[in-house]
């Protein structure tokens, strides 16, 4: 069982910056992928980034030139830098953990809420 402890969202205009945080604790797999997904209302869930234990990074088009993913193997944790923010990346975001040499095993954090708004 991985356990994922997410922090840094809430409240911010539009063109600001967050720092989103997800660490991990529990059965952790040396081979794994650490990303975030978000769900704004009424939509489904997407992908926003994620990174491999590899080093191997994707992003969402949306979010290209603005968000940069990172990653400290040593603190299990990911990371979420968020720059120029808009109203349209208003959603809860969400810290996915996919233990790779696990058995592919998905696992999900609580959430936590981004709203940008002036």
């Amino acid at each position: 069982q991985v356990h994922l402890v997410e922090s840094g969202g809430g409240l911010v205009q539009p063109g600001g910056s967050l720092r989103l945080s997800c660490a991990a604790s529990g059965s952790i797999f040396s081979i794994n992928v650490m990303g975030w997904y978000r769900q704004a209302p009424g939509k489904q869930r997407e992908l926003v980034a994620d990174i491999a234990s590899g080093g191997t990074i994707a992003y969402a088009d949306s979010v290209k030139g603005r968000f940069t993913i990172s990653r400290d193997n040593a603190k299990n944790t990911v990371y979420l830098q968020m720059n120029s923010l808009k109203p349209e990346d208003t959603a809860v975001y969400h810290c996915n953990y996919i233990a790779v040499s696990g058995g592919g095993i998905n696992y999900w954090g609580q959430g936590t809420q981004v709203t940008v708004s002036s």
